[in-house]
């Protein structure tokens, strides 16, 4: 695995905006962590995704009605990842690192797990993001080719088209497979795992029993496997898709930049801070209803420099940064409406199916 560093020798950008941020939160007297509205998302996404599983599970209903039921709770259990799940694997939920771990395994109950998550995500994908070759997050080749760095091969000409059913079946490959392919493997991508404790592999492999109880064996014996397997399905398709597209409006879009390393040692020619800049794009920051549902996502920037700070506190935040970036010459990319960053991530990855010209050397 080859060592990537960055050029924080003079990390004058990061330091100002720190000390800025810092301010804020001191002049208004407020914590970092979430505050009720954050805890009204949570006694809301939960409760409500438990009514809707038992709903399924206890009172006959027509099909449709059936499979509408399960989207909306792939949808809300999606929502339930965004806002409760990711601050609290973040750190950010609550000032109690009991209340992060505790609600940080909602994500065991929706079929992942907690302590891989926290090494893919907080330390991998936060640190390099958007290098290929390091960020698992964009590690799809060849399936998918998200940036220019990438293989191409003939079937990408297509990709901006069939990446849809790969984004739909995403979350049941992160379940049944990658989970375990990493487990397994003792890594992610190319990074090793680091060491699990006995509590670590029983609650991996006790939270995917339980998930195989509660998805699975019991719909299975109450409504028989037909209904099972089309409500599951229903309910995946629209969970992966949401994942999926979010993240993709993030960081794969026309907007943001890309590194890549090799086997050799690797220095970018940025602080951290303007790296997570330059690879990442905010998405409808004017829209409450997306920054509801999503976590506050949508603010991506502010999440990639200030991931221990509860999504609550992103639209304030974001002015901050907006004027720092201003002030030291960096590009802000934040794209106005979701659809304007669906439009652009699907270019993206039509122009990316394009077969590369080879460049002629002289």
């Amino acid at each position: 695995m080859a060592k990537v560093t960055f050029n924080n020798k003079k990390a004058l950008f990061f330091q100002s905006l720190k000390a800025s941020v810092e301010e804020y939160f001191t002049e208004n007297n407020i914590k970092k962590t979430g505050n009720r509205h954050l805890y009204i998302k949570t006694v809301v996404l939960i409760p409500l995704a438990v009514l809707i599983y038992l709903s399924l599970l206890m009172f006959p209903m027509p099909g449709l009605l059936g499979i509408t039921l399960s989207a909306v709770l792939g949808f809300i259990l999606a929502c339930i990842g965004f806002n409760v799940m990711h601050d609290a694997c973040h750190g950010s939920y609550s000032e109690n690192s009991v209340v992060n771990d505790i609600l940080g395994l909602t994500l065991n109950a929706l079929g992942g797990n907690a302590f891989i998550w926290k090494q893919k995500h907080n330390i991998i994908h936060h640190t390099y993001t958007n290098v290929d070759g390091m960020d698992d997050d964009i590690a799809k080749s060849p399936l998918m080719r998200q940036c220019s760095t990438q293989t191409w091969t003939p079937a990408h000409r297509v990709q901006h088209i069939y990446v849809v059913l790969i984004y739909a079946i995403s979350s049941f490959a992160w379940v049944f497979i990658m989970d375990f392919v990493k487990y397994l493997s003792r890594k992610v991508y190319r990074t090793p795992l680091q060491p699990m404790k006995m509590k670590d592999h029983v609650t991996f492999w006790a939270s995917k029993a339980l998930y195989l109880v509660f998805y699975v064996a019991i719909p299975v014996a109450l409504l028989g496997w037909q209904a099972w397997l089309i409500g599951f399905t229903a309910m995946h398709v629209v969970m992966g898709f949401t994942l999926a597209i979010v993240f993709q409006l993030a960081h794969v879009v026309e907007e943001t930049n890309f590194e890549v390393v090799g086997d050799e040692p690797k220095v970018i020619e940025n602080e951290w801070a303007i790296h997570q800049i330059n690879t990442t794009s905010n998405f409808a920051p004017g829209n409450r209803i997306i920054s509801w549902f999503v976590g506050g996502l949508n603010y991506q920037v502010e999440h990639h420099l200030f991931p221990r700070i509860s999504h609550v506190h992103y639209p304030e935040i974001s002015k901050i940064v907006e004027a720092k970036c201003a002030e030291f010459g960096v590009q802000y990319n934040c794209l106005p409406t979701m659809t304007s960053a669906v439009r652009s991530h699907f270019r993206f990855m039509r122009d990316l199916g394009r077969k590369p010209v080879p460049v002629m050397a002289g």
